[in-house]
C-alpha cells in the first residue's frame, strides 16, 4: 500500500491501485449567528486489513462548554427521587418534564416513569421517597390522658351512685323515700349506675360488640331513666288530683299507671334499639381517609336513620318530661318532687342539645369524648338534681323525714 499527502489531504491505495477510504472529523464551530466553521480535528484511515488508524488533536476541539466535556445528549435533567417523568411540549422524544409524586404515592429511583402508591395503612414522606406507616387512633387509656379522666369520673359517680341507692334502701320505709313511687326511685338509681358504666365502652379501642353495646345500652338506660321521671311526674298530678272529694283520679291511684308508664315508653325504645342491632348493627370501622397521617379505629353507625331514631325518640320523651314536670311543679304536694325534675330535665337537654353540632362537627377521639361528656354531664344532672335534694334531709335534716312532720306542713 502506498499513500501520497495532496494538499491537505492524504490518499492511499492498494497495490491494485484502488483506493482506501480515509475520513476526517471536523468541529462544527458557530462563530456568530448564521456564521459557521469547520474545522479538522481527528482524522482516521485504512492502512492494512482492518486495522484502522485514528489520530485526533485535542488541543484543536472548541467545547461548548468551560469544563470541556462531552455535552449530554439529553435536552432534559434527570427527575430526582420523588418525582416522576411527565411528557413535555417539545417534539423530541428525549425531553420531558418532571412533576412530584402526589399525596400517598412516592418513587425511590431517579428518572422513574410512574410513582408507586402507598398501601393504605402508610402515607408518603414530605420528599415522596418513602412511605411511613400511619399512626392508629382511638381514645387510648395509655396515651390520653382524657381516658383517665373519663374513666375516674364515671367510677367516682357510679360508686356516689350506689352509696345513695343503699343509703335509699336503708330508709326505704320512711316519707321521703316513699313519696312519688320509691321502685320508680329505685329503678331510676339504677339505670343512672348502669349508665355511667356505659362510658367504659367508649373507651378503648373498639370491637365490633363494644360499637353495638355502647350506643344500644346508652339509649335504652337513659330512656328508662327519662320514663321514670316521667312517671314520678305523672304520680305527683295523680296525687294532686285524688285529693279533690268525688275525684275519678282515685281509681288511677298506685302503682299500675306508673309502671305502666315506664314500661311502655321504654318498650318502644328497645323495639328501636332491637330493629337496629337486627337491620344495620354498628360495626367497627378503619377510616384511611380523612387524615393523611393516621387512620382512625371508630365505629360506624350502621344506619344513621337508625342512631338518629334513638337520639330522637329521646329528646321526644325529654320534651314530654320536662313539660309535665313544669306544669306539675307548684302542685301541693309533702314532697313535690316535679319542681327538681324540671331542673333535671333542663340540664339534661341543654346538654345533649349542645352536644349535637359539636358530635357532627368533630372526627374520631374528639368525637367519642364529645359523646361521652354528654352522657356524664346529663347523667350527673338527673343525679344531683332528683336525689341530692332527699339524702340532705335524710342525713343532715331526720327530723323533716317524719310523718308528723310532713302532716303539719300539709296542715
Amino acid at each position: 500500500m502506498t499513500c501520497s499527502t495532496d494538499g491537505s489531504e492524504r490518499k492511499c491505495f492498494t497495490e491494485k491501485g484502488e483506493q482506501q477510504p480515509s475520513y476526517s472529523i471536523y468541529n462544527d464551530i458557530l462563530l456568530r449567528r448564521n456564521y459557521r466553521a469547520l474545522r479538522a480535528v481527528a482524522s482516521y484511515n485504512v492502512s492494512a486489513g482492518s486495522d484502522l488508524e485514528f489520530s485526533i488533536s485535542t488541543e484543536k476541539i472548541r467545547w461548548k462548554n468551560s469544563e470541556k466535556k462531552i455535552p449530554r445528549s439529553q435536552c432534559s435533567a434527570s427527575c430526582k427521587s420523588g418525582q416522576r417523568k411527565v411528557t413535555s411540549s417539545s417534539i423530541h422524544l428525549c425531553c420531558y418534564d418532571c412533576a412530584p409524586c402526589s399525596e400517598g404515592e412516592i418513587s425511590n429511583k431517579s428518572d422513574s416513569e410512574n410513582c408507586m402508591k402507598c398501601p393504605e395503612d402508610a402515607w408518603s414522606s414530605e420528599n415522596r421517597t418513602f412511605c411511613i406507616s400511619k399512626k392508629i387512633e382511638y381514645l387510648s387509656y395509655s396515651e390520653d390522658i382524657i381516658s383517665v379522666a373519663f374513666s375516674c369520673l364515671s367510677t367516682f359517680f357510679c360508686i356516689l351512685t350506689t352509696l345513695i341507692f343503699a343509703i335509699f334502701v336503708s330508709h326505704r320505709d320512711t316519707p321521703i323515700v316513699r313519696a312519688n313511687n320509691k321502685n320508680l326511685s329505685f329503678v331510676l338509681l339504677v339505670s343512672i349506675m348502669l349508665s355511667f358504666l356505659c362510658v367504659f365502652s367508649f373507651l378503648g379501642r373498639p370491637v365490633d360488640i363494644t360499637c353495638m353495646l355502647r350506643q344500644i345500652c346508652t339509649g335504652l338506660l337513659l330512656s328508662i331513666s327519662i320514663s321514670s321521671l316521667l312517671a314520678k311526674t305523672i304520680t305527683v298530678y295523680i296525687a294532686f288530683k285524688a285529693t279533690k272529694p268525688g275525684s275519678v283520679w282515685r281509681t288511677w291511684t298506685g302503682v299500675k299507671l306508673p309502671n305502666c308508664v315506664l314500661l311502655i315508653c321504654s318498650s318502644v325504645q328497645v323495639v328501636i334499639c332491637m330493629s337496629w342491632v337486627t337491620l344495620c348493627p354498628p360495626f367497627q370501622e378503619l377510616d384511611t381517609q380523612s387524615y393523611r397521617e393516621k387512620i382512625i379505629v371508630q365505629c360506624n353507625e350502621g344506619s344513621d336513620l337508625w342512631f338518629y331514631s334513638v337520639l330522637g325518640y329521646m329528646g321526644i320523651l325529654a320534651a314530654v318530661s320536662f313539660i309535665t314536670a313544669f306544669l306539675a311543679r307548684t302542685l301541693p304536694d309533702s314532697f313535690n318532687e316535679a319542681k327538681y325534675i324540671t331542673f333535671s330535665m333542663l340540664v339534661f337537654c341543654s346538654v345533649w342539645i349542645a352536644m349535637i353540632p359539636a358530635y357532627l362537627s368533630t372526627k374520631g377521639k374528639y368525637m367519642v369524648a364529645v359523646e361521652i361528656f354528654a352522657i356524664l354531664t346529663s347523667n350527673a344532672g338527673l343525679f344531683g338534681c332528683i336525689f341530692f335534694p332527699k339524702c340532705y334531709i335524710i342525713l343532715y335534716k331526720p327530723e323533716q323525714n317524719t310523718k308528723s312532720y310532713i302532716m303539719s306542713r300539709t296542715a
